[in-house]
């Protein structure tokens, strides 16, 4: 069981759903940050997303690609976001932390030592957007192997002949992209997500969380009330990339919890 697993055992005891949020490791700065990330339990949120700054995110809309740029003329690196993990472990061991981006800052690291590392630093679980369930070998099941979940996205495109693939190695939970497209496309809609989240649970007992184009608290509670929860991001890097102080960064992604949370 992994704090990922128990979270969600939690949650469905209390029949809750889930508050994921999703920061760009370093933006606006290392500091600010790590600020951020340690308020984030406290504004409800029941697992953090971690993005790991690169500088071609292909999956990425124009908000978090920005988001990566600032961070990398900030002087972000791959070690300098595993400090920010550790950093949330000195007061918070329970919260679990999905480190979210792509694989060739890995590769470049070497896989072994990677994960090594990324245990050490407390991520629980990782998505890796650009590596297919063909290359599973690569990555996925030694994270695996090393204790971590590996996420796999599902999107509109992922049919039935698919579906069984995506699903064969993904553990804690499934993340289903909502549009068709880049991160901060368009709105989610529930009514277009519902079928395709009850056609992805008939094939899987693992959690489905919806995400991209969830901006408000009422769209995070009509996704989360037909999900297992939803995920925020583009919506919480803006507020950052305004320069919203910290505080009411996290008035505002309590705001979207709380409605994730009333569903």
């Amino acid at each position: 069981m992994t704090r990922i697993d128990d979270t969600f055992a939690r949650l469905k005891s209390e029949g809750r759903k889930a508050f994921v949020a999703y920061v760009m490791a370093g933006d606006p700065d290392f500091e600010t940050s790590k600020e951020i990330v340690r308020g984030l339990p406290g504004a409800g949120v029941d697992i953090i997303e971690l993005g790991l700054p690169f500088t071609d995110p292909m999956a990425d809309g124009a908000t978090i690609q920005l988001a990566g740029q600032r961070a990398l003329a900030q002087g972000m690196t791959l070690d300098r976001t595993l400090e920010i993990a550790r950093d949330l472990r000195k007061t918070d061991d329970q919260t679990p932390i999905v480190m979210m981006g792509y694989y060739n800052p890995i590769h470049s690291r070497g896989v072994p030592k990677f994960l090594e590392q990324a245990r050490e630093a407390g991520i629980d679980g990782l998505i890796v957007v650009d590596l297919p369930p063909e290359e599973d070998a690569e990555l996925c099941i030694p994270a695996q192997q090393a204790g971590l979940n590996f996420i796999r996205l599902a999107t509109p495109t992922t049919d039935d002949a698919r579906l069984p693939k995506v699903l064969q190695n993904t553990s804690g939970f499934v993340y289903y992209v909502s549009i068709t497209g880049i991160t901060g496309a368009a709105e989610a809609q529930a009514d277009a997500v519902a079928p395709e989240v009850a056609r992805i649970k008939s094939q899987t007992d693992l959690p489905i969380i919806v995400g991209f184009g969830v901006r408000t608290p009422e769209t995070a509670k009509s996704i989360a009330g037909i999900a297992d929860g939803t995920v925020v991001g583009s919506a919480i890097v803006s507020q950052i990339a305004e320069g919203k102080p910290v505080n009411e960064v996290l008035a505002f992604v309590k705001s979207l919890a709380d409605g994730a949370h009333s569903a």
